[in-house]
């Protein structure tokens, strides 16, 4: 019981902070970025190119493992580099793509965000070919942090508790941001209403450009999370993108704190379903929580009334 709630935390940790940027985006941008997943993938294979960089850089070649972890201070900076690059590719297919279309409807921008998800997907194939890659070849040995006989006993890595505490601190400091910087007050204002936003002084375009930023940063550092305690794929974002749809919209469509939770959610659903009806359907059973909770609450955990 207790290894399948951790196992349930990492999961949803992951996929917590790949809905946080894709609620953001349809807040203030107004549509369904069918994209944010690829970023998560892109992030993942950066973060591989950056870290092949700096270790040539520093001479050494060979990573060594920091403290507990699997992994050495090379992956934390590749990990920076990569949230930076993904962020540039975000920006990159604004300025490219949904700027032009930006004053549609958004079903166009629906469309196309699907177009740029098929793009980067078989870019990213292209590029780094089909075969999983990995930061690190070290085994973990897992800690054990729960007896056996209590409650199934708990194990746990000391990357799987990184990626819980890192999701956590990441979701405080955002939070923080949209609450008490002069930013996130100008992104709250955008996303209430764009127009008044403008006569009020916002500078919306500026708001946009931060909106792609933070949110391909959080898929970015997402999918390096991911193939820290897994492998990396070129189908990493699209195995991820229908649980963060059902993350943003379980915890309420705009709300940062809405996808956090559905994030969480999401995850334990997924973990407590696969001993239940088997792994392969542990993506349905998610799906199964969202509709439940939904037909009690349409708006989601934390959305707003319309």
């Amino acid at each position: 019981m207790l290894q399948l709630l951790a196992d349930g935390l990492v999961v949803g940790s992951v996929i917590a902070l790949g809905a946080v940027g894709l609620t953001l985006t349809y807040s203030i941008l107004r549509f369904a970025n069918f994209g944010q997943g690829e970023f998560m993938t892109w992030g993942a294979y950066l973060a591989v190119s950056s870290l092949a960089v700096v270790l040539a850089v520093t001479g050494g070649g060979v990573m060594e493992p920091l403290g507990p972890f699997s992994f050495g201070w090379q992956l934390v900076v590749a990990m920076v580099a990569a949230a930076a690059l993904t962020a540039a590719l975000a920006l990159a297919v604004d300025w490219l793509l949904f700027r032009r279309l930006r004053k549609g409807n958004a079903i166009t921008l629906v469309i196309a965000s699907f177009g740029a998800a098929l793009a980067l997907r078989n870019l990213v194939q292209f590029l780094y070919g089909t075969l999983p890659e990995y930061y690190s070849r070290e085994i973990q040995i897992a800690i054990r942090l729960v007896p056996r006989d209590t409650l199934g006993g708990l194990r746990i890595t000391p990357d799987q508790m990184l990626v819980i505490s890192t999701t956590v601190a990441l979701m405080i400091g955002l939070q923080i941001l949209l609450s008490r910087t002069t930013l996130g007050r100008a992104m709250r204002a955008t996303a209430q209403n764009p127009a008044l936003a403008r006569v009020a002084g916002v500078d919306t375009d500026a708001v946009i450009r931060a909106t792609w930023v933070i949110g391909a940063g959080l898929a970015a550092i997402a999918g390096v999370m991911a193939g820290l305690v897994g492998q990396i794929r070129p189908g990493l974002g699209m195995e991820l993108l229908l649980p963060l749809f059902a993350a943003a919209i379980l915890g309420g469509i705009g709300s940062v704190r809405g996808a956090v939770a559905g994030g969480f959610i999401v995850g334990l659903a997924e973990s407590f379903s696969v001993p239940l009806v088997g792994a392969e359907y542990r993506l349905a059973t998610a799906f199964v929580v969202l509709i439940a909770i939904l037909l009690v609450r349409p708006r989601g955990l934390f959305g707003e009334r319309a």
